[in-house]
């Protein structure tokens, strides 16, 4: 059983139990609470556990999504602390590893949520909630609603140095090369969101009409970011746009 391997760890960790009691009982508690109670419930817990109480919970992790943490003996033991440039450069984690995964999943019914980790200390964390394909994705981070009403998320995002969560939205109605198709993001032209995580701050990078950004990608070097159209574009190092790395509310 999942949370007899993770004995020891949830005993010590009430944030832990109390969302591995939640999620176990999600396909009664579903019908029980609503659909919209027990996901808001889900993300306050998810808000404030560690990556090792997701894994106890029994929540699928970076290497599988579909499967609970299978290597309970090497990731409940406590992380290994990097140093500074080791935790700005390690990312997201992928196990087995001390500390456990940088990132989570889990759906029920037709309900999916996702949790990503910053990077180095897990000071950060970026919680995604979809109640159906049909209906748009939810994004907070630390608890606080990003981007509501704004445009459709994709279903996970990234973090550059622990403090600057990416996701791509989809891009505008208006622009000369967008197309509409089936998959998460329907449209071909896609916009970027960049959340601060440290000033709350959050700014959606809408692209012009000559920026084909169909997989735009961010990367932060120095004091700046920079903005791709694609991967084969951050590969070769053209960026669309170099933008200051401290974000201003939008």
């Amino acid at each position: 059983m999942q949370d007899e391997a993770w004995g020891e760890w949830l005993r010590q960790s009430p944030p832990g139990s109390e969302l591995l009691v939640w999620w176990q009982q999600a396909p009664g508690d579903l019908g029980r609470f609503g659909r919209g109670a027990f996901g808001e419930r889900l993300v306050a817990l998810l808000s404030v556990a560690s990556a090792r109480d997701c894994a106890a919970a029994g929540f699928g992790c970076t290497r599988r999504i579909d499967r609970a943490c299978r290597e309970p003996s090497v990731c409940r033991l406590d992380p290994v602390v990097p140093s500074a440039a080791e935790g700005v450069a390690r990312g997201e984690r992928e196990g087995p590893v001390p500390g456990a995964c940088g990132g989570f999943h889990g759906s029920r019914a037709a309900f999916e949520v996702q949790v990503r980790f910053s990077g180095g200390d897990d000071r950060h964390r970026a919680v995604f909630w979809r109640d159906g394909p049909a209906s748009a994705l939810r994004l907070w981070v630390d608890g606080v609603p990003v981007s509501a009403g704004g445009p459709d998320l994709d279903t996970y995002g990234y973090w550059l140095d622990g403090r600057f969560l990416v996701v791509q939205a989809e891009g505008p109605d208006d622009h000369p090369r967008q197309e509409y198709g089936p998959g998460t993001l329907v449209s071909r032209i896609n916009s970027v969101l960049i959340h601060d995580a440290v000033s709350g701050s959050t700014r959606t990078l809408v692209p012009g009409p000559d920026e084909s950004w169909t997989d735009p990608q961010v990367v932060l070097a120095g004091g700046s970011l920079r903005v791709y159209a694609t991967r084969e574009a951050r590969a070769a190092d053209v960026p669309d746009r170099i933008l200051p790395a401290r974000s201003t509310p939008v």
